[in-house]
């Protein structure tokens, strides 16, 4: 009996062992598109402008252990280019081709390296992060610190950015043979939900 009894506890032991790693497991997650918002804010001599991505996807690999985020081992976002709208045509159609979307058909963002995650509140993390980003075929490495909010399996990815388009040769686009000229910094406001 004592043998049973013994075979029992330590079957406990490992059952309790393997279903306290099983949280700690690195969890696959894909960008959910009806919950995620990209817009690119941008400036010309005559008035401001945003354009909004409706086409995105991307995956991450993250470390959650009972809503503490441990760890992120990787991330990737992608932008369709030709998803980019701003409810004017003649707008996209200026957009497409100084980002080269004939060619160059997503603007990348992939993690390289986790610098600090320093936890602001219960759930909500703020996370310090160098990558690649790659527009109209050029990359650029980038620091980017962004939030990190844990919403039971979902983790929300927001924060803003800030882009020279003429580091990744992109001529900022111009209208009305010249008239309208945007201006060469666009700020990028994201919140990206994984899964």
């Amino acid at each position: 009996m004592s043998k049973l009894r013994t075979q029992l506890g330590t079957l406990l032991v490992l059952l309790t062992v393997f279903s306290n790693l099983n949280t700690l497991l690195a969890q696959e997650s894909k960008v959910i598109l009806a919950e995620s918002k990209l817009k690119v804010l941008g400036t010309s001599n005559v008035h401001d402008w945003e354009i909004e991505a409706k086409g995105m996807n991307g995956k991450a690999s993250m470390t959650i252990d009972a809503g503490d985020l441990k760890a992120i081992k990787s991330l990737d976002f992608a932008v369709e280019v030709e998803q980019l709208k701003s409810g004017k045509s003649g707008m996209d159609n200026n957009t497409y081709k100084a980002l080269n979307s004939k060619t160059h058909k997503t603007i990348n963002f992939k993690l390289t390296n986790v610098l600090k995650i320093t936890e602001a509140s219960a759930g909500n993390f703020t996370v310090e992060t160098q990558g690649d980003l790659t527009i109209s075929g050029v990359t650029k490495k980038i620091n980017q610190t962004f939030a990190v909010k844990i919403v039971g399996k979902k983790a929300v990815v927001s924060g803003k950015t800030k882009i020279d388009m003429t580091t990744y040769s992109v001529k900022p686009p111009t209208a009305l043979m010249g008239t309208i000229k945007t201006g060469k910094d666009v700020t990028v406001d994201f919140k990206v939900t994984y899964n």
